[in-house]
């Protein structure tokens, strides 16, 4: 989700495209991981977790296999559509196997904060691999070596027919999930749209690709601990989540907001900082508490709720690029982005408690 985004400038070159138009390979691929939520839900609901995420991780490799074959950008975007059908799936499948093995809200978390830190890593080893495949050919690396830590793991069990007929109630006409779709976008969604964007604002400010890329892989990077935090919240303090939930939102908003500004370094890298921890607490909250409101079709809930914060990235991402070409040179998209996680606040007033 971030791994051409830590390689704009060389993408851009290479594909002699503007740099704005490199965001639409991250857009390409939300398109597609849109598209594929809550039927990917419905497959892995059907199919199993086990079953439905080693075909998404073979859809990613060949996807970025066929990215490989030479530099031109129309492949590429064919190649990232390819790669959001295997992503959209696998992430849906990778939560349901997790409230599969245990129902701990805390595992959720750790399974979220896996998830975003893989972007985190991205921007920060990217930066320091040469050349335009680098993005593609680490991606294959690691589609790889997870496809076989998978293939040896247990295997899940399907639902009973019982239970899949009767989730087949739409899950987007159940308006309990809301909320929390609109906790998921703001915490997931912005850092993601940051993250895509935030080495070139920092080259903008006058810092080093590969600086820019460590400071901003913090704020993908730093969802690994608080992910599962906000589990632990869930699991062992339920009458403090709303208060968690509305910290986090205050502080991820000001992180992003102190990024948007030519401040020090050291600010810059506590703004990052922020934004990365803040986002990782509202992640367990929201999924196991779709997973929770609709046990009848848990997978399509989580489909439903990711897919609501897929779509803001698939508009989100290539708007603040375009924000690049205007004055300030993309603070104005970080500012937008600020406010838009601030925004999210009156949603927490609707989560349930535990």
């Amino acid at each position: 989700m971030a791994n051409t985004g830590a390689a704009a400038g060389t993408l851009s070159e290479t594909y002699g495209v503007p740099l704005a138009a490199v965001g639409l390979l991250t857009t390409a691929l939300f398109v597609t991981h849109f598209v594929s939520q809550i039927p990917g839900g419905r497959l892995v609901d059907r199919a199993g977790a086990r079953r439905a995420g080693l075909g998404a991780l073979g859809v990613v490799l060949a996807g970025n296999a066929l990215a490989l074959a030479g530099p031109w950008f129309p492949l590429a975007l064919a190649a990232r559509l390819v790669i959001g059908l295997g992503t959209g799936v696998g992430f849906v499948a990778g939560s349901d196997y997790v409230r599969w093995a245990t129902a701990s809200p805390t595992a959720q978390g750790l399974f979220g904060g896996a998830g975003v830190g893989g972007g985190g890593a991205a921007l920060a080893i990217v930066p320091l691999l040469s050349g335009w495949r680098a993005p593609y050919a680490s991606a294959v690396v690691v589609a790889a070596v997870l496809g076989l830590v998978l293939a040896t793991a247990p295997a899940d069990e399907r639902q009973a027919r019982a239970e899949q007929k009767a989730g087949r109630a739409s899950v987007v006409r159940d308006r309990r999930l809301y909320p929390l779709a609109v906790l998921h976008t703001a915490s997931f969604s912005l850092t993601v749209i940051a993250g895509n964007w935030v080495v070139d604002l920092l080259d903008d400010h006058g810092y080093s690709r590969r600086l820019a890329g460590a400071v901003g892989a913090l704020i993908l990077l730093l969802g690994l601990p608080t992910r599962p935090f906000g589990g632990w919240i869930v699991r062992a303090r339920p009458d403090g989540v709303r208060a968690a939930l509305a910290g986090s939102i205050v502080a991820g908003a000001a992180g992003l907001a102190l990024l948007a500004l030519p401040l020090p370094l050291p600010v810059l890298i506590l703004g990052s900082a922020v934004a990365g921890l803040a986002a990782g607490i509202p992640f367990a909250p929201a999924f196991s508490g779709a997973q929770r409101l609709r046990p009848d079709a848990p997978a399509a809930a989580v489909g439903f709720v990711n897919s609501v914060a897929t779509l803001a990235i698939v508009v989100g991402t290539p708007l603040v690029g375009l924000t690049f070409s205007l004055t300030g040179h993309g603070r104005i998209g970080f500012v937008l982005l600020a406010a838009l996680w601030l925004a999210a606040l009156p949603a927490v007033r609707y989560v349930q408690r535990g």
